[in-house]
């Protein structure tokens, strides 16, 4: 494996973590939903008033359309070197979510128009830029309950058959979203090798990249670090009465081993916290992009973490996470001095706000990191 992607499954950290301070019992915030009595947040944030929601057979959550969440993006752009070509910048990446729609299957998307149309802008913008590095995907890549191995022709119908060659020119880095466990044989095992879109190697196009469960991979050239998360433990934290040692990844009811699938997952969420910990006090990168499957407003059971994702202190921190069917930076927990985004508006189930699309990520000379949404026309995607 090469030296500057490795795999952290079981993550096995030598260092002492001083300046990040882990605990998995933190106090929550407590948030009656019914009263739409927000939580105290920075005030770079709303939290968003917590949807109806159900579950069918096959995990899929059927959200409502009573949210009163703010989708009013934040302008975050700043005088940087990475404006005007390619040649004034490092380079660029792209930032996906929620995208692999099933004609059976599927919430208020109706057909594969929506992942088209923003595979097709996403294309437009990689011949504009020139310079993208890598894709980053939050996973939900295979509505409606994954892959059942490396070999699955749902590799050909959801993602070779919708994105251009172009676009899968480069490596696809990836975390598992909730649905794409369900049928994922290493729901049921520890083993990363068992998983059927686990792939160690980068120069392997074929299929995304993702060594192991929990990862990182560093960028000198960029003078960033992405770090990849399994946080599906994380799934039903929009309940932010629930403390995390409450928490357990609801979707492993579908799977055939449901008591193994939450040790698993319980284990995962463990390592991805410590492996933050590590690359936070490690990484010599100025930028880390992490990134889960959750967006951050899910997280508030664990105030560590999201004091620890504000923290610029040792590096600029970029979240990014999906989950919820939008494109926004206002509808999660703000994380300021630093950012965060859900990016989960990529066509593959429903639309939960306006924004369907995906982010163009690129790195100044000056290494400041400019986030940037593109969204499609919303009446491809969710006709009203």
């Amino acid at each position: 494996m090469p030296a500057s992607a490795q795999a952290q499954t079981p993550f096995e950290s030598t260092t002492q973590v001083s300046r990040l301070v882990l605990d998995p019992l933190a106090t929550p915030v407590v948030w009656d939903p019914a009263t739409e009595a927000a939580p105290r947040m920075p005030a770079s944030a709303q939290a968003p008033t917590q949807t109806e929601s159900t579950t069918n057979a096959q995990g899929v959550q059927n959200m409502s359309a009573g949210s009163s969440a703010k989708f009013v993006l934040v302008d975050e752009s700043r005088e940087s070197a990475s404006s005007g070509g390619s040649g004034s910048r490092r380079g660029s990446f792209l930032v996906l979510g929620d995208w692999g729609f099933d004609e059976d299957l599927h919430g208020n998307v109706n057909d594969t128009g929506c992942q088209r149309a923003i595979a097709d802008r996403m294309l437009e913008k990689f011949e504009e830029l020139g310079d993208v590095q890598f894709i980053i995907n939050v996973g939900d890549s295979f509505y409606p309950q994954g892959l059942k191995g490396p070999d699955d022709p749902q590799w050909d119908t959801k993602w070779r058959n919708i994105y251009h060659e172009k676009l899968r020119s480069v490596p696809w880095y990836s975390v598992y979203g909730n649905h794409d466990y369900h049928h994922d044989p290493c729901a049921c095992s520890p083993d990363p090798n068992d998983c059927a879109q686990v792939n160690w190697d980068v120069n392997n196009l074929t299929r995304f990249y993702m060594p192991g469960y929990n990862w990182y991979r560093e960028h000198p050239d960029l003078n960033l670090e992405v770090v990849g998360l399994d946080l599906n433990k994380f799934m039903d934290g929009w309940n932010m009465t629930a403390k995390a040692d409450e928490l357990n990844f609801a979707d492993c009811q579908w799977t055939p081993c449901k008591a193994e699938c939450i040790g698993n997952m319980n284990a995962r969420a463990e390592q991805a916290f410590d492996l933050f910990a590590d690359r936070y006090e490690n990484s010599d990168a100025k930028n880390l992009l992490v990134f889960s499957h959750y967006p951050t407003d899910y997280f508030s059971s664990r105030q560590d973490f999201l004091r620890n994702l504000s923290n610029n202190s040792n590096h600029d921190i970029i979240f990014f996470g999906g989950h919820r069917h939008n494109v926004d930076n206002t509808t999660t927990w703000g994380t300021a001095p630093n950012r965060n985004w859900v990016v989960g508006g990529g066509g593959g189930w429903s639309c939960d706000g306006p924004s369907q699309g995906f982010l163009v990520g690129t790195v100044g000379l000056d290494d400041w990191v400019e986030t940037t949404p593109v969204l499609v026309d919303y009446s491809v995607c969710c006709p009203r």
